[in-house]
């Protein structure tokens, strides 16, 4: 295994490249501690002053000397971390759904607590080690995301196919008393998870709060490509609004009690159940924004907020698509900003064929979907597309560019942020407004 951190990239004007370091080095130490990682580099490098030891791609090792001013990063770039694997084959996996031909990355299952804390993913706490746990609480890698599904040990183990697991709560209970905040989900799985289970798991971490910081449900996932898996129950319309019915209510008592808002259900609930969201003010700062909670909600706000100083821009007719969950919210929202700036928008629901029709989230709608549902339309100026589409800056899930979506289309394609600011702002510069 090589040592150190592989450096990708040396940013322009950056002191890092004062040092005359090169993409291809490797940051071995920052002030004799080794890297294992980018945490570690994180951890050690507001000391000062730093003395770096770097290994050269041409084998040379160098020791650099660093003075800098107070703040000031080194403008770095490191390749990506190689993910630890999951052992777990959870019955709802959405990986084990994901239709052949895909790229090979997305059939990665991670299942690693350094990306949970530096990037947010959620994990199981499943393949932790005891060097693992030590270290998370000597560098205090706080906030984690811990999936824990149930906390009744033997459903959670039919759940995540795995027996012989450490009781969730001792994990959570571990880390919480060493001082580490945690941001939880369940899965929801109807007649296996929810009911009793759910009021247990829910009763459980809420008496870990403040340290277990949130708790969110979420509905699975089911795509057409389930042959051979475990047959589960999906999230009816009928279900989920007696789901919001029977736990919206949990979720406002819990708040009073708590002090601040803690357990959120996932917009999907509201929308297949077509209840009305609750309002702004119960998502708290979005501690489980991330994880399609409280996206619409928040889209809402920032919409009306956006339409009170929208200013007319010129009258440009564009295509805008998305999933098929939030369309009548884009559509109601995108009708009045046409009223309010005088340019002409067409919204399309692009239905999902890559993964089938019960999946309906703007983030898995895939290239040749778009292409499918736009063939034969006036397109206008421009298609625009939300950048939760895309996966690395330009690939659908599908592996169609953004290029080559234009391409198909014959127009242009504006990839704009997913929220109403970030839409406008990007018409605005597009029209020179």
């Amino acid at each position: 295994m090589k040592r150190g951190l592989l450096i990708s990239e040396v940013l322009s004007g950056a002191l890092a490249q004062e040092l005359e370091l090169e993409p291809g080095d490797r940051l071995v130490a920052v002030n004799g501690q080794p890297l294992r990682d980018l945490i570690d580099y994180e951890y050690h490098i507001s000391d000062d002053p730093l003395t770096l030891e770097v290994l050269r791609g041409c084998g040379e090792t160098w020791e650099i000397e660093v003075e800098r001013d107070e703040g000031e990063p080194l403008g770095i770039v490191f390749a990506p971390p190689t993910p630890k694997r999951c052992g777990n084959n959870c019955i709802f996996c959405f990986v084990h759904q994901l239709p052949k031909g895909l790229r090979k990355p997305l059939y990665v299952k991670d299942e690693d607590y350094r990306l949970s804390f530096l990037y947010g993913t959620y994990i199981t706490l499943t393949n932790l080690t005891k060097s693992d746990l030590r270290r998370i609480k000597e560098q205090r890698l706080s906030p984690l995301y811990v999936s824990v599904h149930a906390t009744d040990p033997v459903v959670r183990e039919q759940l995540l196919v795995r027996s012989g697991l450490p009781p969730v709560l001792d994990l959570l209970r571990e880390l919480t008393t060493a001082g580490i905040t945690l941001h939880t989900q369940v899965v929801l799985c109807p007649g296996i998870n929810d009911g009793q289970i759910l009021e247990r798991t829910v009763a459980d971490l809420s008496e870990l709060f403040p340290r277990v910081a949130s708790l969110a449900v979420v509905p699975l996932g089911l795509t057409s490509h389930r042959g051979g898996l475990p047959e589960l129950q999906p999230v009816t319309p009928e279900y989920a609004a007696a789901f919001v019915d029977r736990w919206q209510p949990v979720s406002e008592r819990l708040a009073a009690e708590l002090g601040e808002p803690w357990l959120f259900l996932a917009d999907e609930f509201f929308i297949r159940g077509g209840v009305s969201f609750p309002p702004l003010e119960t998502y708290g700062d979005f501690p489980q924004l991330e994880n399609g909670v409280g996206m619409i909600p928040l889209l809402l706000g920032e919409a009306a907020d956006l339409l009170r100083d929208a200013e007319p821009l010129p009258p440009l007719v564009v295509t805008v698509v998305t999933g098929i969950s939030p369309y009548p919210y884009i559509k109601e929202f995108l009708a009045r900003l046409d009223s309010a700036t005088g340019m002409t928008t067409q919204v399309v629901a692009v239905p999902n064929s890559l993964f089938g029709p019960s999946v309906t989230v703007t983030g898995l709608v895939g290239g040749e979907d778009i292409v499918a549902a736009l063939q034969a339309k006036e397109l206008g100026a421009f298609v625009v597309v939300p950048d939760v589409m895309l996966k690395e800056g330009e690939w659908f899930l599908d592996d169609m560019t953004v290029a080559e979506l234009s391409s198909s289309l014959g127009c242009e394609v504006v990839v704009v942020p997913a929220n109403p600011w970030g839409f406008y702002e990007a018409l605005r510069l597009r029209s020179g407004a």
